[in-house]
């Protein structure tokens, strides 16, 4: 039996477009806002049809020496081109880009995910310092 942990697939960005995105300083300041982009579809386009989207992001922060992540938001799309006329019959569609803000007086990692409706689930990571 797989375990949920299994389930998640990762690869470089710039290759996959499924994989999140994830922008942010390299270094931030102790106790001060900053802000994280993410994004899927970064470098390779990522399709938002009624039939192939990405149906949300969700962006996670573990602090360094601590046991579990904090979430930081969970990011829903909801407008893939459907109305009631049928598939991809509306004009109105939404990108998977998200840009959020926290702070933190510990460095650590952010984690981000993605569910793509046919390809699954995607994470990424990327390692902050605090100074």
């Amino acid at each position: 039996m797989a375990e949920f942990k299994d389930l998640f697939q990762t690869a470089d960005f710039k290759k996959e477009k499924h994989v999140p995105a994830i922008e942010v300083l390299d270094k931030v300041k102790k106790g001060e806002f900053f802000t994280v982009k993410v994004s899927v579809g970064k470098e390779i386009p990522h399709p938002n049809t009624t039939e192939h989207h990405i149906r949300w992001i969700e962006v996670y922060f573990l602090p360094e020496g601590e046991k579990f992540p904090y979430q930081i938001g969970k990011f829903e799309f909801t407008a893939h081109g459907e109305s009631i006329q049928g598939p991809n019959t509306s004009t109105v569609y939404t990108h998977p880009e998200v840009v959020c803000n926290f702070k933190t007086e510990k460095s650590g990692t952010i984690f981000s995910s993605s569910y793509c409706n046919i390809h699954g689930l995607w994470q990424s990571e990327k390692k902050i310092s605090v100074e």
